[in-house]
C-alpha cells in the first residue's frame, strides 16, 4: 500500500460486533455520521436515529457529503500554501479522503495529528496508520472541551512544531459542544498556542436555512444520542474566527467555499452547515 494512495485496506468492525468499552446502545454522532456517508462502522441504534433525522430533515446525507468534499479542498489548500503540519481534531471514523490522505498527496512530508475521544474512532484510525510511513502522522484520544492537555500531550509536541504554523481543523465537531463549555474559551486556547500564518479551518450546524419544526427534531433527535446538537448562526460561527483573517470567499455554505465544480441548487438547499478557513494575523 503506497503512503499517498487513495485508497485503504484495513479490517472495518462489525456493524454488530463492537469492542469493549463501546456502548453500541446510545446513538454516537461519529457513527451517525458515517451512515450518512455510506459506511459501515456504526450500529443499529446509530442507524435508527440517523433514519429519523434524515426522516426530520431530507438531504442530510448529502449535508453530510458536502461537508466532507470542503474538509478535502480546505486540507488541499492549506498543502498549497505550504502548512507543513496539520492538527485535526473531532476526526471521526476514516472514510476515503482523510486529512492525511489529501495533504501528503501534494507532500508527503506533511506532518498530521488525529485526535478524537470515541474509542471507535482511535480503533479504526490507528488500524489506517499502520499502513502510514512512521513519523508522519499519528492518531491520540483526546477532547476538544480539554484544550490544553491536546496542547500538551507528548505524542502532539514529538510531531508538531509549535514555532511553525500550523492548521487545526475542527470539521463538523463544534457543534456538538455546547455553550456552557464555553467552545469561544477552547477557540482562544488554541489560537493562543499558534504562530503567526497558522489557520484554523471549521464546519459547523446552522438552522438559518431551516423550518423551527425540523430544528427541533434534529435536536431532540441528537439531544438522545452521546452529543447533544448545537445548531449556531452565521455571527455565531464567525466569532470562533477572531484574530484570523477569512480566506476567500469567508464564511459560507461548504459546497461554495472554493468550489471544484458548478454546485446545484439542491445542494445549496441542503447545506445545513457554514464553513471557512481563516488565517492567523
Amino acid at each position: 500500500m503506497s503512503d499517498s494512495g487513495s485508497e485503504w485496506d484495513f479490517t472495518s468492525i462489525s456493524s454488530d460486533r463492537a469492542p469493549v468499552n463501546i456502548d453500541t446502545t446510545v446513538a454516537h454522532p461519529a457513527r451517525m455520521y458515517d451512515y450518512y456517508l455510506g459506511g459501515k462502522d456504526n450500529f443499529a441504534a446509530d442507524r435508527a436515529a440517523a433514519d429519523a433525522a434524515m426522516a426530520a430533515a431530507p438531504g442530510m446525507e448529502l449535508t453530510a457529503r458536502m461537508n466532507r468534499a470542503f474538509l478535502g479542498r480546505a486540507v488541499r489548500f492549506l498543502a498549497e500554501s505550504g502548512i507543513k503540519q496539520i492538527i485535526d481534531i473531532g476526526t471521526g471514523i476514516p472514510t476515503a479522503g482523510n486529512t492525511h490522505q489529501v495533504a501528503q498527496e501534494v507532500d508527503p512530508q506533511i506532518r498530521v495529528v488525529y485526535i478524537d475521544n470515541d474509542p471507535m474512532v482511535l480503533i479504526h484510525a490507528r488500524a489506517l496508520m499502520e499502513t502510514q510511513s512512521q513519523g508522519t502522522t499519528t492518531v491520540i484520544q483526546a477532547d476538544l472541551r480539554e484544550p490544553e492537555a491536546i496542547l500538551a500531550h507528548p505524542q502532539v509536541r514529538s510531531l508538531i512544531d509549535f514555532t511553525r504554523p500550523i492548521a487545526v481543523n475542527l470539521v463538523a465537531i463544534l457543534h456538538f459542544i455546547k455553550d456552557e463549555e464555553n467552545p469561544r474559551e477552547i477557540l482562544k486556547t488554541l489560537r493562543e498556542a499558534l504562530p503567526k500564518g497558522s489557520y484554523l479551518v471549521v464546519s459547523h450546524c446552522t438552522l438559518d436555512f431551516t423550518p423551527p419544526e425540523i430544528g427541533a427534531a434534529l435536536r431532540e433527535i441528537y439531544n438522545k444520542a452521546t452529543a447533544p446538537l448545537v445548531p449556531r448562526t452565521h455571527a455565531e460561527i464567525l466569532e470562533y474566527f477572531e484574530g484570523f483573517e477569512l480566506v476567500e470567499p469567508g464564511l459560507v455554505l461548504p459546497p461554495l467555499w472554493h468550489p471544484d465544480r458548478i454546485v446545484s441548487q439542491e445542494e445549496a438547499e441542503n447545506a445545513h452547515f457554514y464553513a471557512g478557513v481563516g488565517r492567523l494575523l
